[in-house]
């Protein structure tokens, strides 16, 4: 949903939107796993794995409709309970707040004096070297680390129309895809982090995963905004030319780090296993 959304409400409905989010995980996995690999933390001798592959075969319509229906419904769940609680308490934060020192509820023009807009406002600038440094977009980006679902549905409570979602961004095109590419790659919902931390049993870890994500995914959503902006000549556009500068220097310093990263730092590991094992005569 959250990537119809965008393509919708910025490009028009364009396909190729969708196919690029794909190839742009199926990247960014490729990416982080060699960079992660050549540092000291992750060094280590290379492991033989084995995996039996099942013998694949045609489904059969009842395994493909079993199989839909519990998708399906585990999705109606999910929407029923998470999503439905989250939105409940972001049009409540949205439009209830003080104005002229009464706690109230908001019209759309008031929006500004809520709750959700002192919050959001902490840290939006944040994400201003994203291209959408204002209080909504950063909000709907954080309540999508509950359900990524819910980036829709705050923004449908937030803007109300694909207009004004189109407006929050400091150079549609180019924001617009920063902040798809951010919210594609940074840590997934709370499920998912708890299914990490299952899978890692140890919080440190959990937090070093969550924290590389969320990292990784602005610093190529601000490569996308700068360079963008670079090359479309909307270097002064939003949070301004001081900050599009400094944004620039930095995204270009981390671009020169990745490649060195990828192409130029040997691999901190054995060329074969050292670990010797006794058998049994």
């Amino acid at each position: 949903p959250f990537i119809a959304m965008v393509a919708g409400a910025l490009f028009g409905g364009s396909a190729w939107v969708a196919v690029s989010a794909y190839f742009i995980g199926m990247a960014a996995i490729i990416v982080s796993g060699v960079m992660l690999k050549k540092t000291k933390r992750f060094a280590g001798d290379p492991a033989p794995f084995v995996m039996e592959l099942p013998a694949y075969h045609l489904p059969t319509v009842k395994n493909v409709l079993r199989s839909t229906w519990e998708r399906g419904w585990s999705f109606i769940k999910k929407a029923g309970t998470i999503i439905l609680l989250s939105t409940i308490v972001v049009w409540f934060t949205s439009f209830f707040g003080w104005v002229d020192g009464s706690f109230k509820m908001l019209t759309e023009d008031e929006m500004k004096y809520s709750i959700l807009a002192y919050i959001g406002k902490a840290f939006a600038w944040i994400f201003a070297p994203l291209g959408w440094g204002n209080w909504k977009a950063a909000v709907a980006s954080v309540t999508g680390l509950v359900a990524k679902e819910n980036i829709v549905g705050t923004m449908g409570i937030l803007y109300g129309d694909w207009a004004g979602i189109k407006a929050s961004f400091d150079v549609p095109h180019i924001a617009g895809f920063s902040f798809l590419v951010f919210n594609l790659l940074c840590a997934p919902c709370f499920a998912a982090i708890g299914a990490i931390k299952r899978e890692m049993n140890n919080a440190r870890w959990t937090w070093f995963a969550v924290g590389y994500q969320c990292g990784f995914a602005y610093v190529i959503a601000l490569m996308i905004n700068q360079f963008g902006n670079l090359f479309t000549g909307n270097m002064s556009s939003g949070a301004g030319l001081a900050v599009n500068i400094i944004g620039l220097i930095a995204a270009l310093i981390l671009l020169l780090f990745m490649v060195y990263m990828l192409f130029f730092k040997k691999y901190n590991e054995a060329t074969k296993l050292t670990k010797k094992i006794k058998v049994k005569q």
